[in-house]
């Protein structure tokens, strides 16, 4: 009697099966990109436009095409912008819309042209500051931030006086704003191997080497949590050699 009562009450109220959202979000953090996307279209299928699968396409899109590089990677990057840009228009308040977007913004301008670069410079900018303004706690918004900054450092007065000329204005800042951006990623996420890794960066290009050996180093014992730290572990631990051996 009692087992046909537990069957029946089983039959009742069934267990609620995984959602396609949380499937997606565990394929995610296992990099398994391909089936995070798949899980997530599939998601979006039921529940057309809605924020939450938008932002989160557009950060699998960002993190499966950043390990390569030319045409598949901007594929990859140009479809992460339509997600995000999705994003915003269905809510324009969701904070990782917007630096998803940046994110992928970056990429694209790496194979833009000059003056297309100029363009998506500040149309990046506009997004990292509309996410930290929506969220203040946005570590990847600080960080993409610190990127740019890092990028208008190694820019000269030179090469900005030829693009006010030829292509436009470049924005103002440079390696003071990158430090302060970066720091304030790490401050909120230390444990993510991006935030830490360019802040080494930053400091090569400062002439820092012993702040940058000692940021390189922690992070390389950061966990991997996607799919480009392979490669960037590699590459922190090359820099680090050769900053062993200045």
């Amino acid at each position: 009697m009692l087992i046909a009562l537990c069957f029946l009450f089983a039959s009742l109220f069934p267990e609620e099966p995984v959602s396609k959202l949380t499937a997606g979000d565990e394929a995610f953090l296992r990099m398994e990109y391909p089936a995070a996307i798949e899980f997530y279209n599939a998601a979006l299928e039921q529940s057309l436009n809605d924020p939450e699968l938008l932002w989160r396409l557009a950060r699998v899109y960002v993190c499966k095409g950043e390990v390569h590089e030319g045409e598949q990677r901007a594929s990859e990057c140009k479809q992460a912008e339509v997600y995000a840009r999705r994003c915003i228009e269905a809510d324009s308040t969701k904070a990782q819309g917007h630096s998803w977007r940046a994110a992928a913004l970056g990429y694209m301008a790496l194979d833009a042209g000059k003056s297309e670069q100029v363009k998506l410079s500040y149309e990046l900018l506009r997004e990292v500051e509309l996410a930290i303004l929506l969220n203040p706690n946005d570590d990847a918004a600080y960080s993409i931030k610190g990127s740019f900054y890092r990028a208008l450092g190694n820019v000269s007065w030179f090469q900005r006086q030829l693009a006010a000329l030829f292509v436009g204005k470049v924005p103002n800042g440079g390696f003071v704003e990158a430090e302060a951006a970066l720091k304030k990623a790490i401050a909120l996420a230390p444990d993510v191997m991006r935030h830490q890794y360019e802040l080494g960066i930053l400091y090569i290009d400062m002439d820092r080497r012993e702040e940058a050996k000692k940021a390189l180093e922690h992070a390389a014992t950061l966990h991997i949590k996607v799919a480009i730290d392979r490669p960037r572990l590699k590459k922190i631990q090359d820099l680090l050699v050769k900053l062993s051996e200045e």
